[in-house]
């Protein structure tokens, strides 16, 4: 082991220790609402994959120049220190958490520059995907699902001609063969907002790991412009697959309110419990998954597509669509 990589590597470890230490209270608790809320379980796997990310960039890690922002990694250092102070003082956990994320990057800007805060970024939105939002604000977002799904399912059965109620959440229906109506509750868990959560961080992953490759060392002009071209697709496919990940949470997750609606009126309320609402719940999240990768295809076949247009254009960068496909 070289002193240099001696030295750097204990650097980093007294580095670590030293975050671990300041905000071991926060990594606790955070850690105990990943293992105790379904909501956030996802949260457990977000250290590993977090890893492995980096493990996976350790290339492009030592090839980025280093050019360390001393200045601006303080202030955000200094910010990290005030949004804890107020989180601990305020009892605001998100806050503190919060800090956290912006801690790590301030120290990767301090140390090695913006440069590299490019290649953690993906760690990054991960562990803040992972952060519980605040309750007030998760009750905003849970209780407007809550009524959608309510409202797809009072939809869904209306067309099969089963006669209905519905007052905020709560459905009203008359199972058949039964002597007197019964109510089923769209509560927050069947809001969908656990699966919305769980969806958008996989199409993250999703999205990171099936990007388009750049040619690693460009030696040509050629070599540059497409490796413009494929960062832009990149990006564009990427926001597109974690923007399209909230409509299929939410509509796959209505869907299976209405299916336990239309299936309460024929075989009574014990499919809206127990194992069927369980097992419903992992059949319709794997659709949802699929669908996310049905869409992650899709681009990537336009993408194909538009490839084959002249080399001219493929250099030029984009142009207009009518354009391209007129020159398949």
């Amino acid at each position: 082991m070289s002193v240099v990589f001696s030295r750097q590597f204990f650097k980093t470890l007294a580095i670590a220790a030293a975050v671990a230490f300041v905000y071991s209270g926060v990594l606790v608790k955070l850690g105990r609402d990943w293992w105790n809320d379904e909501n956030y379980s996802h949260g457990l796997l977000i250290p590993f994959v977090m890893g492995y990310v980096l493990w996976h960039e350790r290339k492009r890690f030592s090839s980025v120049r280093i050019a360390p922002a001393a200045c601006l990694g303080s202030m955000g250092v200094a910010f990290s220190f005030l949004a804890l102070w107020a989180g601990t003082a305020g009892a605001e956990l998100f806050v503190q958490r919060l800090s956290l994320v912006v801690m790590l990057a301030s120290i990767a800007i301090y140390f090695c520059g913006l440069r590299v805060l490019r290649l953690v970024a993906v760690p990054m939105l991960l562990l803040f995907l992972a952060i519980p939002i605040p309750q007030i604000v998760f009750n905003k977002i849970a209780f407007p699902l809550q009524l959608f799904a309510s409202r797809c399912a009072v939809g869904a059965m209306s067309l099969f001609g089963i006669p209905v109620l519905r007052e905020g959440n709560i459905i009203e229906l008359m199972p058949r063969g039964a002597s007197q109506p019964k109510k089923l509750a769209v509560v927050e868990a069947c809001s969908g907002i656990r699966s919305l959560m769980t969806l958008v961080t996989l199409a993250v992953v999703y999205a990171y790991f099936t990007k388009p490759r750049v040619v690693e060392t460009p030696v040509c002009d050629s070599d540059k412009s497409r490796n413009r071209v494929y960062a832009s697709f990149a990006f564009w496919r990427s926001l597109t697959l974690v923007i399209s990940a909230v409509p299929i949470a939410i509509l796959t997750n209505a869907f299976r309110v209405s299916g336990t609606g239309v299936l309460a009126h024929y075989y009574g309320t014990r499919v809206a419990e127990g194992f069927f609402h369980s097992f419903s719940g992992w059949v319709i999240y794997i659709a949802a998954a699929l669908i996310l990768f049905a869409t992650g295809w899709g681009l990537d076949r336009v993408w194909r597509l538009w490839k084959k247009a002249p080399q001219e254009a493929f250099e030029a960068g984009y142009r207009p669509l009518g354009r391209v496909v007129a020159r398949l």
